[in-house]
């Protein structure tokens, strides 16, 4: 941007040259050729040059020469940044949070079986510590992401790995990733921090199948469980019907044999009436008077 604010103002000085010598009686343009020449090499030649700082970023003004090479002043601030590109460089670092992916790698369980990672996660530079950072490694954020972080990641996957077997790590993998968080944060938290790590983790060709087979058995379990569970109530239904139907069983019983007795009672009452009318003979009684005071009744007889 400067180089260019400078090239114009040599070619308006260059016109205005132009246009004065155009008044003269015997116009000379040398004067204008350099102008024109000195302006444009200055112009190309010239260091300096303007940055801009993107808000959500840091600002790292590095020194290229001199006794102080390395970090210099550096500024917590975005805008437009002036810079001398012969001594001085400029690095952008964010703030905010970054997400990144690793390719594929193997790590080792504990039990000497391997696995596969393919590691993505999220990081934040801690702000106040980009210049220390930076004092240290001395690259840009892509290559200390390539890098420097990468390997303290892996390896921090690596050891924790170590200390899981195989079928802990798909039994417990969320447990098993916050232990990798809280290793990878051990290492890079003088200038890191890493959070929402997913590993995804591939076991072996062989340990799947086995997987697969382990998961099918404990399905089938509980399939069974549930069958068992359903026969179970089923049962239970059957018998609380038998008991509903005993129930009503016995009380039809009791009802009919309470019927029973009260005919019992009432037929011998009347087989009794029965009898008599057997011993009568067809016979009224008859009823004789006498003279003295009374009467004899006096019973029929047969012929």
């Amino acid at each position: 941007m400067i180089t260019i604010l400078l090239l114009g103002l040599t070619l308006l000085w260059t016109i205005i040259a132009v246009l004065k010598e155009k008044g003269k009686p015997k116009p000379s343009y040398m004067h204008a050729i350099i102008i024109l020449l000195v302006g444009a090499g200055i112009a190309l030649i010239q260091p300096f040059k303007i940055e801009r700082v993107d808000a959500g970023h840091v600002g790292i003004k590095v020194n290229l020469a001199g006794d102080n090479r390395g970090v210099g002043k550096y500024e917590y601030k975005t805008g437009w940044v002036i810079i001398n590109k012969w001594i001085n460089k400029l690095y952008e670092f964010p703030t905010f949070q970054q997400s990144i992916e690793y390719p594929e790698q193997s790590v080792i369980t504990k039990g000497g079986l391997s696995a596969s990672i393919h590691p993505k996660f999220n990081y934040s530079l801690k702000a106040g510590d980009i210049g220390d950072m930076f004092s240290n490694l001395r690259i840009p954020v892509k290559d200390i992401e390539q890098g420097w972080l990468q390997n303290a990641i892996v390896g921090a996957v690596n050891d924790v790995a170590n200390k899981w077997t195989i079928d802990d790590i798909f039994n417990n993998r969320e447990q098993f990733e916050a232990d990798i968080i809280k290793e990878s944060n051990k290492r890079v938290s003088k200038w890191f921090i890493i959070s929402q790590l997913r590993t995804n983790i591939i076991p072996p060709q062989s340990l799947q199948i086995n997987i697969q087979e382990k998961t099918n058995a404990i399905q089938k379990v509980q399939i069974a469980e549930n069958n068992k569970l359903v026969a179970i109530a089923q049962g239970l239904e059957r018998i609380a019907k038998a008991q509903a139907d005993s129930a009503t069983a016995v009380i039809t019983a009791s009802g009919e044999a309470r019927a029973i007795k009260i005919k019992q009672l009432s037929l011998n009452q009347e087989y009794i009436d029965y009898l008599k009318v057997q011993k009568w003979n067809g016979v009224s009684p008859t009823m004789v008077t006498s003279d003295k005071s009374g009467f004899i009744i006096s019973p029929g007889k047969t012929n």
